[in-house]
């Protein structure tokens, strides 16, 4: 039979799902199944997520890889805790060393945007505290996977040509491991065709037998090292053995009765709190549903370019988060919303292509996780005989030093993936997150408000026509938007700017657990190829 896996005419609909013992929800339903295989084995939901990570290197590289970063909060026991697994700069990462690279700014792709991956830190870290399974057990199902291949899904394969595109415009050495490894037939994988990676399930296999330390002090560390070394970069096997995930507090405002929770900088969650902060300030949802979606645009707006100013590695942000989520400031930023749109400009608070998941045990643990090579596979290096997919975090670093995020040896950049939580009074509701780049503390806002404000069940807040505010009064829109909508708001001042697909409004996952029950309540996102899977 004949038919095109990308060519949806008719809308679909998808109904919110239910469980009691287990939950896992993802981008990509093989990686789903990971985290349920392990669920069903005994394993707990710190486990599934490690399992599902592992999995989506495998079966989504268009999104991260081996050589990702990741953040987590986990719900576990009753108490929240949250992991920064987000690598620093190089040793050698200086601004005159990049400049005298022939670079003006951090370039996108190639071996100099590249930070010290922390993925693989994650899964290790994550299991050494929570997990109950072997580690090696819970990458088991992503090295079959790799080994046996998998049937690519439509909207990977959308991704995938993508960067086949992007990369194929680079005369240069460095990336011609990508297409042995990603494109070994001359051509991006196709919906339904079977891709597999002997190289990316032995790379698993060491990092499941050393709990990763072959990635930071063995043999893919010395892999990675001669790479670098052979085509000019900065990385090191030094930067990678210095490695060590972080262990942070999460950050909260509370909005609606609830708390919600992100990362701490260097992860841009801050910048979501600051607009649900402001929102709150502004009290109850006008009726008018008009004026309702303005105001959570315009508060987006406000505390993005607070976001892009100030926002970098903790120890290097002035000011600080507390300044910055502070009552009397957001009171004063959420003033300046009227009935106009805002060319937005940053204020001063000083006084004086990422995949997400969520998983839940029967215990009432969960955990919000995401994992990124940023822009679609990263960097476009893989590092020959390994599957390894770098990042190109780097490319957010600025080489102004009056930046606050301008690059630095050992300093972690402006990071945009971020995954949320939701509690209400003490008692966890459930992990939530939205990946999409510049999209996703937008989408926080965007899910959060659907959720608490209008009322929607978890799918139905995913299902919502999305906005995406990118600069000035701009506004992009999904094709599917409202038009009574996009003009009432044009009316105010708003530029709307109608999209032909979705694939940059985010991709989301969501599980609230009723503390009553312990049922578990999930939705997943409709704009990829998604799955919720209960038990």
């Amino acid at each position: 039979m004949q038919f095109d896996a990308r060519y949806y005419p008719s809308p679909s609909r998808r109904m919110t799902t239910f469980g009691r013992r287990g939950m896992v929800a993802t981008s990509q339903a093989l990686g789903a199944e990971a985290g349920m295989q392990i669920l069903r084995q005994g394993g707990n939901a710190v486990d599934a997520a490690i399992a599902t990570a592992a999995a989506l290197t495998v079966v989504e590289p268009t999104s991260n890889g081996l050589g990702s970063d990741a953040f987590a909060i986990v719900w576990m026991n009753g108490e929240l805790h949250g992991l920064n697994a987000s690598g620093p700069a190089p040793q050698a990462a200086t601004i005159e060393a990049v400049k005298a690279l022939g670079h003006e700014a951090v370039p996108e792709h190639g071996l100099i945007p590249v930070t010290v991956p922390g993925a693989p830190a994650a899964w290790a870290t994550l299991s050494e505290r929570f997990g109950r399974l072997p580690f090696a057990d819970l990458l088991a199902p992503a090295i079959t996977l790799a080994e046996e291949g998998f049937p690519v899904s439509p909207l990977i394969n959308q991704l995938w040509e993508e960067a086949f595109d992007t990369y194929s415009r680079y005369d240069d050495e460095a990336f011609q491991p990508w297409f042995g490894t990603f494109a070994p037939g001359g051509h991006a994988p196709r919906p339904g065709e079977m891709w597999s990676s002997p190289d990316h399930a032995h790379s698993l296999r060491l990092i499941a037998e050393t709990r990763a330390r072959a990635f930071y002090d063995g043999e893919l560390a010395d892999r990675i090292d001669a790479f670098f070394r052979e085509h000019g970069g900065l990385l090191r096997r030094e930067d990678l053995a210095a490695f060590t995930p972080e262990w942070v507090e999460p950050i909260s405002t509370r909005y609606r009765d609830h708390e919600i929770w992100e990362i701490p900088p260097n992860g841009c969650g801050l910048i979501a709190l600051q607009a649900l902060g402001m929102l709150e300030h502004l009290g109850e949802e006008a009726r008018d549903p008009v004026e309702t979606l303005h105001r959570r645009i315009e508060a987006t707006k406000l505390a993005y370019v607070d976001g892009l100013h100030h926002i970098t590695d903790g120890d290097a942000m002035r000011p600080s988060v507390e300044q910055m989520l502070a009552d009397p400031y957001l009171k004063g930023r959420a003033a300046m919303i009227g009935e106009q749109a805002l060319d937005p400009v940053h204020g001063n608070p000083i006084t004086g292509g990422t995949v997400y998941l969520a998983t839940a045990d029967a215990e009432g643990n969960m955990v919000s996780f995401i994992q990124s090579n940023f822009k679609g596979f990263g960097s476009g290096i893989v590092i020959p005989g390994t599957g390894i997919s770098l990042q190109n975090r780097g490319w957010s670093f600025k080489l102004d030093e009056s930046h606050a995020n301008a690059l630095a040896p050992g300093k972690r950049t402006y990071h945009t993936i971020i995954p949320g939580f939701i509690t209400r009074n003490g008692q966890a509701v459930g992990p939530f997150g939205v990946m999409g780049g510049f999209m996703q503390p937008q989408g926080h806002v965007q899910v959060i408000t659907g959720m608490l404000d209008d009322a929607l069940n978890p799918q139905a807040a995913l299902d919502m026509p999305r906005w995406k505010w990118t600069k000035g009064r701009t506004v992009e829109v999904e094709p599917h938007f409202p038009d009574h909508l996009a003009q009432a708001l044009a009316r105010r001042g708003h530029h709307i700017v109608k999209l032909a697909d979705s694939v940059s409004f985010g991709r989301g996952q969501i599980i609230v657990r009723d503390a009553e029950t312990g049922v578990l309540c999930g939705g997943t996102e409709p704009r990829t190829d998604a799955a919720v899977l209960p038990w």
